[in-house]
C-alpha cells in the first residue's frame, strides 16, 4: 500500500471523529445562520453534511484531481444552494471551511508522525500543500456557487414583492384600485405598466383609481412612465382616476410638460372613491 492509500484510509477512519469534533468546536454563539441552530433536525443535516464533505473529500489521495472535483460537484451544489447556508453570513461559512482544513493538516501531521518507516519532509510538505491547495479551491468553487444561489433567491424574492407591490384590487364589478406605495424607480415603473395593464384585463377592470399618496419619491422618468400607464390603460378601456398627487410630483409632471388636464383627479382617495359611489 503506498502513501496516498495508507493517508485514504486513515483519514476516512477518522471522518466521524471529524465531525463531532467540529461539531463540538463550533462557535455557536453568533444568532445568524446554520451553526447556532438549535433544531435538532437541523443539527443533523449539518453534521451529515460535514461528514459526506470528509467521504468525499478522502477521495483526494486517491483520484485524479478532475475526477475527485467531478464526484465533489454534487456536495458542493447541494450544500451551496441549502436555504440554512444561503441565511448564513458568507465569512461563517469560510471560517468553517479553514478550521476543516485545519482537522485535515492536524490528523496528517499525527499520521506522518506515526508511520513507519519515516517519511521525507518533502513528501509530507507535498501532501500538506495539495491538501491546503485543494480546500483553497472547493472555498472558490463553494463561494461562486453560493454566489449565484444568493442571487437567484434575491430575484425571487424581488419578484414576489414586485408582484405585491403593485396589485391591482377588485373594489366592485368594475371598478379597481391600483394603492403605489414607497420609492418607484424606472424598473418598477415599467413593471407597474404591465402587471397593471395584465391584472385590468384579467379582472376586467373599467376604472381604476390610481392612489399615489404613498409614493415617497418619483424621478422624471418614472413620472413619464405613469403617464404612458394612464393613456395605455385608455387604450384597452379603461377609465383612470388619479388621487394622492404630492406636489413633488405635479411639479416634475408640468417640467415636463405632461398634461393630465384631460385626467380624473382627486386630491384624496376617499374623494375619488365617494366620485364612484362605491
Amino acid at each position: 500500500m503506498n502513501a496516498a492509500q495508507e493517508i485514504h484510509e486513515f483519514l476516512l477512519n477518522k471522518a466521524k471523529r471529524l465531525t463531532e469534533d467540529w461539531y463540538n468546536s463550533l462557535d455557536k454563539s453568533d444568532p445568524h445562520g446554520v451553526y447556532s441552530t438549535t433544531d435538532p433536525s437541523a443539527i443533523e443535516l449539518l453534521k451529515k453534511q460535514n461528514y459526506e464533505f470528509h467521504i468525499q473529500f478522502c477521495e483526494l489521495f486517491v483520484q485524479e484531481e478532475s475526477v475527485f472535483l467531478t464526484s465533489f460537484e454534487k456536495w458542493v451544489i447541494e450544500v451551496a444552494k441549502d436555504e440554512e447556508h444561503l441565511s448564513t453570513p458568507v465569512h461563517f461559512i469560510v471560517r468553517e471551511f479553514f478550521r476543516t482544513r485545519d482537522q485535515y493538516l492536524f490528523f496528517l501531521k499525527e499520521f506522518f508522525n506515526g508511520a513507519s518507516p519515516a517519511y521525507s519532509q518533502d513528501v509530507i510538505d507535498s501532501w500538506n500543500k495539495k491538501i491546503i491547495h485543494t480546500i483553497d479551491n472547493v472555498v472558490m468553487w463553494f463561494m461562486q456557487e453560493h454566489h449565484k444561489f444568493s442571487v437567484k433567491r434575491l430575484q425571487c424574492q424581488q419578484e414576489m414583492i414586485n408582484e405585491l407591490s403593485s396589485p391591482v384590487i377588485k373594489l366592485n364589478r368594475g371598478t379597481g384600485l391600483l394603492p403605489l406605495v414607497g420609492d418607484i424607480d424606472t424598473a418598477r415603473a415599467k413593471l407597474i405598466l404591465e402587471k397593471t395593464l395584465q391584472q385590468c384585463a384579467e379582472k376586467r377592470v373599467d376604472c381604476l383609481l390610481i392612489d399615489l399618496s404613498g409614493v415617497i419619491m418619483i424621478d422624471t422618468m418614472v413620472a413619464q412612465q405613469l403617464f404612458h400607464l394612464v393613456e395605455a390603460l385608455g387604450l384597452i378601456g379603461v377609465k383612470t382616476t388619479l388621487s394622492g398627487i404630492r406636489p413633488e410630483l405635479a411639479q416634475t409632471a408640468v417640467q415636463l410638460g405632461l398634461d393630465f388636464t384631460q385626467m380624473s383627479i382627486t386630491s384624496t382617495l376617499s374623494r375619488a372613491i365617494s366620485s364612484r359611489d362605491i
